[in-house]
């Protein structure tokens, strides 16, 4: 027998032996996820189900949570706000007439205009007030702070019927 018929045989039984580790592997892996999967979990242990979040193209509610979440996301990076991209979004999403009442408001009053505080809610919600005038009305909320010690803002954010924000105030303009 020479040296290279060994050497071919020794490397096949490694092939077989190896084939049959991960098919056992395998077997075992998927016998323990089917045993697993017939295992009945507690309700209260279960997994929540994953959030989600939708809007469609057109409409006030899903126009200003897009610009809240964007807005809050460019200003409440600690490390890294983008300063450069919250004044994009304001040009994008604010009528220009509003955008100059409002800039003058931030500088009598020290804070940011669109969130009305000086820092980034921890949260917040947005829901729909219906139709004002030619315009639509959504309630923005925003939670500040955490744990007991939260503080919540209600802003009533009026767009145009052409979807730009026309303004923002603490009342309702309806």
């Amino acid at each position: 027998m020479s040296r290279n018929t060994r050497a071919h045989r020794r490397s096949g039984r490694i092939a077989a032996l190896a084939a049959g580790l991960v098919l056992a592997v395998g077997v075992g892996v998927s016998t323990q996820g089917a045993a697993q999967a017939a295992v009945s979990v507690p309700a209260k242990v279960s997994a929540a189900a994953p959030k989600s979040v939708s809007g469609t193209t057109g409409q006030a509610v899903t126009r200003v949570a897009d610009f809240y979440g964007a807005y809050i996301d460019a200003k409440g990076d600690y490390e890294d706000p983008d300063g450069a991209l919250a004044t994009a979004l304001r040009r994008h999403y604010l009528n220009a007439d509003f955008a100059e009442r409002l800039a003058a408001w931030e500088e009598q009053n020290g804070v940011d205009g669109i969130l009305r505080a000086q820092n980034v809610p921890a949260k917040w919600t947005v829901a729909d007030n219906g139709a004002v005038g030619m315009g639509h009305e959504v309630v923005v909320t925003l939670t500040y702070g955490s744990g007991e010690t939260t503080q919540k803002t209600k802003l009533f954010v009026l767009l145009e019927r052409y979807d730009r924000i026309i303004d923002i105030t603490t009342t309702t303009n309806g």
